[in-house]
């Protein structure tokens, strides 16, 4: 019983803080759009996402670690706002090329306003991200600026190969696929710019470049990892008005998740063949009936249970590797935040 009352005070915390930080960064999220028009075809739908309550845990992440390396609040918040909106817009376009119909609870972007108006409304965030960043480091030296540039640089590419890798899976119906494989995808399509980034540019700031960042990656790719992998579960054991999006639509998508890897390698004969001539079909000719048979099929082949402990592993690692990448760090509420990620990652149901 004190367990599950200690867990429930760990998830009522760390939501209050990131609660905290979603209304700020939304705020100056919506701050930085453009007035003026196409309000109904363009600057319109650029705000919707933003608008929408969302996680926050990339600026979370930013402004925190920041904080904990010594960096004064007012240098971090442009920089963790241009996080969120370059977040954004990867959402919009991640929306458009899975097909997908719901996003934090609401219809997505190409569902209520068109894939062209999506595609401009995600091209105007990452412009507008770009902007904000811009000025965010004018109030740096200029060497500590180049770093942080150079750091969102590296991050939008780590970020476009994974979705590259997703993508071109499902183009070419790769079934070849182990758990190694699916842990680099994720390192490049979700951690990078989930925990990794954030950690990282926060750190340089604090530290004004000094920190060394190899630990901070280490850890960042652990957290990350278990990040996706629980958001993964979510999609399939969770309940859709507290995830806010489709639930089992990565199995509509063909997503290759740590689960369907694991039903690939496992299933034998027709059930084999169920899910192979599954992933060879499109979205739009795969049926609610399939879809839910694959699901008990990750029950069957013990999938779901294989991917619950794999993660569990990775998180266990990613506490170990949290003392190592925060060891210059400075005491206090930031530090013990960014601790209590740790647990709450896997503990999360949204």
């Amino acid at each position: 019983m004190t367990g599950t009352v200690e867990r429930a005070g760990l998830i009522d915390d760390v939501e209050s803080r990131l609660r905290r930080v979603a209304r700020t960064v939304r705020r100056s999220m919506l701050d930085a759009m453009p007035d003026g028009e196409p309000v109904r075809w363009l600057y319109g739908p650029m705000r919707e996402y933003p608008s929408r309550p969302g996680k926050a845990l990339r600026p979370a992440l930013c402004l925190s670690a920041g904080r904990a390396f010594g960096a004064d609040p007012n240098e971090l918040l442009g920089i963790a706002t241009a996080i969120e909106l370059l977040h954004n817009a990867f959402l919009v376009h991640d929306d458009i090329a899975d097909g997908s119909e719901m996003r934090r609870g609401r219809p997505t972007l190409a569902s209520t306003h068109g894939m062209a108006a999506a595609l401009n409304a995600g091209d105007g965030l990452a412009i507008v991200a770009s902007g904000v960043l811009r000025r965010a480091t004018r109030t740096l030296d200029r060497d500590l600026a180049d770093l942080v540039w150079g750091e969102f640089d590296t991050m939008a590419l780590r970020t476009l190969e994974g979705q590259a890798i997703e993508v071109g899976w499902q183009i070419d119906n790769v079934e070849d696929v182990g758990p190694e494989d699916y842990l680099n995808l994720i390192m490049h399509k979700t951690c990078w710019y989930t925990t990794i980034h954030p950690l990282r540019v926060g750190a340089i700031v604090g530290s004004r470049g000094t920190v060394d960042l190899a630990p901070l990656v280490r850890f960042g790719f652990h957290f990350g990892a278990a990040f996706q992998i629980r958001d993964d579960l979510l999609n399939l054991v969770g309940d859709e008005r507290a995830y806010g999006k489709e639930i089992l639509g990565d199995l509509y998508e063909g997503k290759r998740t740590l689960a369907l890897v694991h039903l690939l390698s496992s299933a034998r004969g027709a059930d084999l063949d169920l899910v192979r001539d599954h992933l060879r079909r499109s979205r739009a000719e795969r049926s609610a009936d399939t879809v839910r048979a694959i699901r008990e099929l990750m029950d069957t082949y013990g999938s779901i249970a294989f991917t619950i402990e794999y993660a569990e592993g990775i998180l266990m690692v990613a506490e170990q590797y949290f003392e190592q990448a925060f060891a210059d760090a400075q005491p206090g509420p930031d530090l013990d935040f960014l601790r209590a990620l740790v647990p709450y990652v896997w503990a999360r149901w949204r």
